[in-house]
Protein backbone atom coordinates (compact mmCIF):
# COMPACT_ATOMS: atom_id res chain seq x y z
CA UNK A 1 0.00 0.00 0.00
CA UNK A 2 1.20 3.53 -1.01
CA UNK A 3 2.21 5.79 1.33
CA UNK A 4 -0.64 9.11 1.37
CA UNK A 5 0.25 12.91 2.55
CA UNK A 6 -2.42 14.99 3.18
CA UNK A 7 -1.31 18.36 1.76
CA UNK A 8 -2.98 21.60 3.14
CA UNK A 9 -2.26 25.05 1.40
CA UNK A 10 -3.91 28.46 2.04
CA UNK A 11 -7.10 29.86 0.76
CA UNK A 12 -6.79 33.27 1.27
CA UNK A 13 -5.50 35.54 -1.60
CA UNK A 14 -5.51 39.21 0.21
CA UNK A 15 -3.03 40.71 2.77
CA UNK A 16 -5.66 41.40 5.45
CA UNK A 17 -6.86 44.82 5.12
CA UNK A 18 -3.77 45.76 2.86
CA UNK A 19 -4.20 46.07 -0.73
CA UNK A 20 -1.75 43.63 -1.90
CA UNK A 21 -2.11 40.28 -3.20
CA UNK A 22 -1.11 36.80 -1.58
CA UNK A 23 -1.56 32.75 -1.36
CA UNK A 24 0.20 29.83 -2.06
CA UNK A 25 3.86 30.02 -3.03
CA UNK A 26 4.24 28.29 -6.50
CA UNK A 27 7.65 26.54 -5.40
CA UNK A 28 6.75 25.69 -2.27
CA UNK A 29 4.27 23.22 -3.39
CA UNK A 30 5.65 22.21 -6.80
CA UNK A 31 9.24 21.07 -4.68
CA UNK A 32 7.62 18.94 -2.38
CA UNK A 33 4.67 17.88 -4.53
CA UNK A 34 7.38 16.23 -7.18
CA UNK A 35 10.07 14.98 -4.53
CA UNK A 36 6.66 13.02 -2.48
CA UNK A 37 4.65 11.82 -5.51
CA UNK A 38 8.23 10.91 -7.93
CA UNK A 39 9.20 8.70 -5.01
CA UNK A 40 5.41 7.10 -5.02
CA UNK A 41 3.30 9.10 -2.78
CA UNK A 42 -0.18 9.84 -3.39
CA UNK A 43 -0.99 13.23 -2.34
CA UNK A 44 -4.70 14.89 -1.42
CA UNK A 45 -4.79 18.77 -1.83
CA UNK A 46 -6.90 20.37 1.03
CA UNK A 47 -7.44 23.98 2.28
CA UNK A 48 -9.14 25.95 4.73
CA UNK A 49 -12.06 26.99 2.11
CA UNK A 50 -11.81 23.92 -0.22
CA UNK A 51 -11.94 25.17 -3.81
CA UNK A 52 -9.59 26.35 -5.88
CA UNK A 53 -6.39 27.79 -3.81
CA UNK A 54 -5.12 31.29 -4.50
CA UNK A 55 -1.04 31.30 -6.57
CA UNK A 56 1.01 34.26 -4.91
CA UNK A 57 1.55 36.43 -8.51
CA UNK A 58 4.61 36.81 -6.81
CA UNK A 59 6.02 33.45 -6.92
CA UNK A 60 5.17 32.77 -10.71
CA UNK A 61 8.09 34.38 -13.46
CA UNK A 62 7.45 35.05 -17.05
CA UNK A 63 8.10 31.95 -18.98
CA UNK A 64 11.49 30.77 -19.22
CA UNK A 65 12.73 31.82 -15.92
CA UNK A 66 10.58 30.09 -13.64
CA UNK A 67 12.01 27.39 -11.15
CA UNK A 68 12.23 23.93 -12.84
CA UNK A 69 9.58 22.07 -10.49
CA UNK A 70 7.15 25.51 -11.32
CA UNK A 71 8.06 25.53 -15.13
CA UNK A 72 6.96 21.34 -14.49
CA UNK A 73 4.00 22.74 -12.11
CA UNK A 74 3.08 25.46 -14.76
CA UNK A 75 3.04 22.97 -17.66
CA UNK A 76 1.07 19.98 -15.30
CA UNK A 77 -2.77 20.32 -15.65
CA UNK A 78 -3.57 17.26 -13.49
CA UNK A 79 -1.69 19.37 -10.47
CA UNK A 80 -2.99 22.64 -12.11
CA UNK A 81 -6.79 20.77 -11.91
CA UNK A 82 -5.95 20.06 -8.16
CA UNK A 83 -5.02 23.11 -7.43
CA UNK A 84 -8.58 24.81 -8.45
CA UNK A 85 -10.36 22.09 -6.86
CA UNK A 86 -9.17 21.20 -3.19
CA UNK A 87 -10.95 19.56 -0.65
CA UNK A 88 -11.84 21.42 2.48
CA UNK A 89 -10.29 20.70 5.46
CA UNK A 90 -13.26 20.31 7.67
CA UNK A 91 -14.14 17.34 5.71
CA UNK A 92 -11.11 15.20 6.31
CA UNK A 93 -9.68 13.33 8.93
CA UNK A 94 -5.99 11.84 9.17
CA UNK A 95 -7.19 8.31 9.07
CA UNK A 96 -5.67 7.02 5.71
CA UNK A 97 -2.65 9.65 5.79
CA UNK A 98 0.61 9.47 7.01
CA UNK A 99 2.19 12.60 7.26
CA UNK A 100 0.83 16.20 6.61
CA UNK A 101 2.35 18.87 4.92
CA UNK A 102 2.05 22.58 4.70
CA UNK A 103 3.52 24.93 2.05
CA UNK A 104 4.44 28.17 2.65
CA UNK A 105 2.94 31.41 1.20
CA UNK A 106 2.09 34.87 3.00
CA UNK A 107 -1.45 33.83 2.32
CA UNK A 108 -1.26 30.76 5.72
CA UNK A 109 -0.73 33.66 8.13
CA UNK A 110 -4.42 34.52 7.95
CA UNK A 111 -6.34 31.34 7.53
CA UNK A 112 -4.51 28.56 8.82
CA UNK A 113 -4.28 30.06 12.41
CA UNK A 114 -7.89 30.12 13.26
CA UNK A 115 -9.32 27.27 10.68
CA UNK A 116 -10.96 24.58 13.12
CA UNK A 117 -10.06 21.75 10.82
CA UNK A 118 -6.35 22.63 10.42
CA UNK A 119 -6.86 22.36 14.25
CA UNK A 120 -8.26 19.17 14.29
CA UNK A 121 -5.96 17.61 12.09
CA UNK A 122 -2.53 18.57 13.49
CA UNK A 123 -3.78 17.47 16.30
CA UNK A 124 -5.20 14.25 15.01
CA UNK A 125 -1.48 13.65 13.06
CA UNK A 126 0.01 14.34 16.82
CA UNK A 127 -1.89 11.72 18.39
CA UNK A 128 -1.32 8.76 16.13
CA UNK A 129 2.54 9.28 15.69
CA UNK A 130 2.11 10.82 12.09
CA UNK A 131 4.19 13.32 10.27
CA UNK A 132 3.92 16.73 10.11
CA UNK A 133 5.95 18.96 8.55
CA UNK A 134 5.77 22.95 7.07
CA UNK A 135 7.87 25.17 4.61
CA UNK A 136 8.25 28.97 5.18
CA UNK A 137 4.68 30.63 6.18
CA UNK A 138 3.40 26.80 6.41
CA UNK A 139 4.12 26.89 9.83
CA UNK A 140 1.03 29.04 10.62
CA UNK A 141 -0.54 25.82 10.33
CA UNK A 142 1.09 24.28 13.57
CA UNK A 143 0.50 27.43 15.91
CA UNK A 144 -3.05 26.68 17.26
CA UNK A 145 -2.40 22.85 17.47
CA UNK A 146 -2.50 21.45 21.50
CA UNK A 147 -1.26 17.94 22.57
CA UNK A 148 -3.20 15.46 24.59
CA UNK A 149 -2.06 17.15 27.76
CA UNK A 150 -2.98 20.67 26.16
CA UNK A 151 0.55 21.89 25.44
CA UNK A 152 1.22 24.00 22.44
CA UNK A 153 2.23 21.31 19.78
CA UNK A 154 5.71 22.79 19.16
CA UNK A 155 6.58 24.07 22.96
CA UNK A 156 9.70 22.18 24.00
CA UNK A 157 9.89 21.25 20.16
CA UNK A 158 13.01 22.51 17.98
CA UNK A 159 11.23 23.73 15.15
CA UNK A 160 12.09 26.32 12.14
CA UNK A 161 9.93 28.66 9.80
CA UNK A 162 10.31 32.02 7.66
CA UNK A 163 12.28 34.23 10.21
CA UNK A 164 11.84 37.59 11.45
CA UNK A 165 14.79 39.03 9.65
CA UNK A 166 13.75 37.35 6.61
CA UNK A 167 9.93 38.76 6.73
CA UNK A 168 11.78 42.26 7.29
CA UNK A 169 13.81 41.80 4.71
CA UNK A 170 11.08 42.15 2.34
CA UNK A 171 8.84 44.87 4.55
CA UNK A 172 6.01 42.69 5.26
CA UNK A 173 6.95 42.87 9.19
CA UNK A 174 4.34 45.29 9.62
CA UNK A 175 1.42 43.90 7.45
CA UNK A 176 1.82 39.87 8.87
CA UNK A 177 -0.62 39.53 11.42
CA UNK A 178 2.03 38.16 13.76
CA UNK A 179 5.64 36.98 13.51
CA UNK A 180 5.93 33.61 12.62
CA UNK A 181 9.32 32.98 14.28
CA UNK A 182 8.18 34.98 17.41
CA UNK A 183 5.15 33.55 17.82
CA UNK A 184 6.68 29.98 17.66
CA UNK A 185 8.99 31.16 19.91
CA UNK A 186 5.92 32.57 22.66
CA UNK A 187 4.58 28.63 21.98
CA UNK A 188 7.84 27.40 23.72
CA UNK A 189 9.61 26.04 20.59
CA UNK A 190 13.20 26.24 20.23
CA UNK A 191 13.57 28.04 17.39
CA UNK A 192 16.83 27.24 15.43
CA UNK A 193 17.65 28.90 11.65
CA UNK A 194 20.17 29.83 9.15
CA UNK A 195 21.26 33.35 7.46
CA UNK A 196 18.55 34.59 5.27
CA UNK A 197 17.61 32.76 2.08
CA UNK A 198 19.77 30.07 3.00
CA UNK A 199 18.33 26.31 2.88
CA UNK A 200 17.45 25.01 6.77
CA UNK A 201 15.47 22.67 7.80
CA UNK A 202 15.22 20.46 11.15
CA UNK A 203 13.91 17.49 12.22
CA UNK A 204 12.23 16.64 16.15
CA UNK A 205 10.61 13.16 15.99
CA UNK A 206 7.89 13.22 14.14
CA UNK A 207 8.24 17.31 13.35
CA UNK A 208 9.64 18.69 10.23
CA UNK A 209 9.97 22.31 9.62
CA UNK A 210 11.92 24.20 6.58
CA UNK A 211 12.76 28.10 6.89
CA UNK A 212 12.13 29.47 3.17
CA UNK A 213 11.58 28.91 -0.17
CA UNK A 214 15.30 27.75 -0.55
CA UNK A 215 14.40 24.61 2.06
CA UNK A 216 11.52 23.14 0.25
CA UNK A 217 13.61 19.97 -1.25
CA UNK A 218 14.75 19.62 2.18
CA UNK A 219 11.66 19.11 3.56
CA UNK A 220 10.35 17.25 0.92
CA UNK A 221 13.42 14.58 1.56
CA UNK A 222 13.39 15.06 5.53
CA UNK A 223 9.46 13.81 5.01
CA UNK A 224 10.73 10.90 2.84
CA UNK A 225 13.33 9.53 5.07
CA UNK A 226 10.52 9.99 8.12
CA UNK A 227 8.32 7.44 5.91
CA UNK A 228 11.01 5.13 5.39
CA UNK A 229 12.43 5.71 1.83
CA UNK A 230 16.16 5.53 1.42
CA UNK A 231 17.72 8.87 1.49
Amino acid sequence: MSQRILMIVTSNHRMGAYDKPTGLWAEELATPWYALADAGVAIELASPAGGPAPIDPGSIQPEGRNEAAVARFLADPDLRARVAATSKTADLDMAGFDAVFFPGGHGTMWDLPGDAGVKRLVEQAEAAGKIISSVCHGAAGLVSARRADGRPLVADRTVNAFTNAEETEVGLQEVVPFLLESRLRELGGRFECAPNWHPFAVRDGNLITGQNPQSSERVAREVLQALGFAA
